[in-house]
């Protein structure tokens, strides 16, 4: 098969979508030998990647996502390759683009908690028209967990025939650090003088970003946890306002660190020298950190909601209800107190990401576009 793969968030941060097309890209080459591989890059990757394969052509794509270009060059690059499948890794596809598709639909946070960025009535239904869309033209639907498979058959209503349920895998990037020496330098590069929780995401309304902030203040003036709270991410001008001005109104400045995006190594050990990874989503389509935090034999506390429970595990972190603050203090207060659950729900954590792998990611992809194409 002549396989193309939208690789436009292929991301050398290797955040969300970015680090899922990276992986697959990856591992894919790595387990077929057989097909080829025409991958469409925007500007930046497309001089920064070499794939090192005679299985590979990268073509120039430049197309932002949500553009017009999206919609006309993006749609005259596609069918002068005349493919067997096109691979969209997210949900942004040519709306006349009608060769043999597959989509992989991460999640429907737009539909639940639109945001700050895409309120205007043009964006709304540029974004109902493309998904819709998408999900009936494609052949083949691969969603990330069973609980997005439940909000495209629910809100989208399609066919669940049409459906692959596909965990993502975790990076062997992630792993436990024990170099004490290192994790104290990065300690010390973020200002980090106490035990301190960790969160890592985006800052968009859906993440609860504020609502964690709530609940820290809690554990340090009604439970008494003397802590700081490192909140990696994103400088998000829309979002980052309200964010610094609940820290400063609840008086939490000297003990939240915004250290912004940090580099891989240094979210690696800080991740591992953290009392707990929380993840406070109101909505998650897959949930990668808190496998990524498991791996780094560190305990999670994570909502209760959505996708949460199917990929943490019910024993294998600590469940909070994301809409109260007091619950979610509470929750990460019980880690904090107690030895054994802590090293429970870490042993128990390591044993359940035996389920999550880029190579079955890749191998199950593969057998999609397999079955795409009868």
């Amino acid at each position: 098969m002549k396989i193309g793969i939208d690789c436009r968030m292929f991301s050398s941060s290797y955040t969300g979508i970015g680090r899922y097309t990276f992986e697959l890209v990856t591992n894919l080459l790595e387990i077929d030998k057989i097909n080829t591989y025409i991958l469409f890059l925007n500007d930046k990757e497309f001089l920064d990647y070499d794939f090192k394969s005679n299985q590979v052509e990268k073509v120039f794509a430049d197309a932002r996502h949500y553009s017009l270009s999206e919609q006309t060059n993006f749609l005259q690059v596609l069918n002068k390759h005349n493919l067997d499948i096109m691979h969209f890794t997210h949900f942004n596809a040519p709306l006349l683009y009608n060769r043999p598709s597959v989509v992989t639909i991460h999640d429907l946070t737009l539909h639940f908690f639109p945001g700050k960025k895409m309120k205007s009535f043009a964006h709304r239904l540029g974004y109902y028209l493309t998904i819709k869309n998408i999900v009936k033209k494609a052949k083949r639907i691969i969603t990330v967990s069973n609980h997005t498979k439940k909000d495209l058959i629910e809100v989208l209503k399609v066919n669940q025939k049409k459906i692959d349920v596909i965990y993502e895998g975790v990076s062997k990037d992630f792993n436990h650090v024990t170099d004490e020496k290192s994790i104290q330098l990065t300690k010390e590069k973020y200002k980090i003088t106490k035990p301190f929780l960790i969160y890592t995401g985006v800052w968009r309304d859906h993440k609860n970003v504020k609502g964690l902030i709530k609940a820290f203040n809690i554990l340090k003036k009604q439970l008494n946890q003397d802590l700081q709270l490192v909140i990696t991410g994103k400088h998000d001008p829309i979002y980052a306002p309200e964010i610094f001005a609940i820290t400063k109104e609840l008086k939490l400045e000297p003990d939240i660190i915004f250290p912004g995006l940090v580099p891989e190594a240094d979210l690696v050990n800080l991740m591992s020298s953290a009392e707990v990874f929380v993840f406070p989503s109101f909505y998650e389509g897959f949930g990668l950190p808190p496998l990524e935090a498991m791996q780094c034999q560190t305990p999670v506390a994570a909502s209760n909601v959505s996708s949460m429970p199917e990929i943490c595990g019910q024993n294998n972190a600590i469940f909070f209800d994301p809409y109260s603050p007091e619950d979610m203090a509470e929750k990460i207060n019980q880690i904090l107190k107690d030895p054994e659950l802590r090293a429970k729900l870490v042993k128990n954590g390591l044993n359940h990401l035996q389920s999550f792998s880029w190579r079955k990611m890749a191998e199950a992809t593969l057998a999609t576009y397999k079955k795409a194409n009868e």
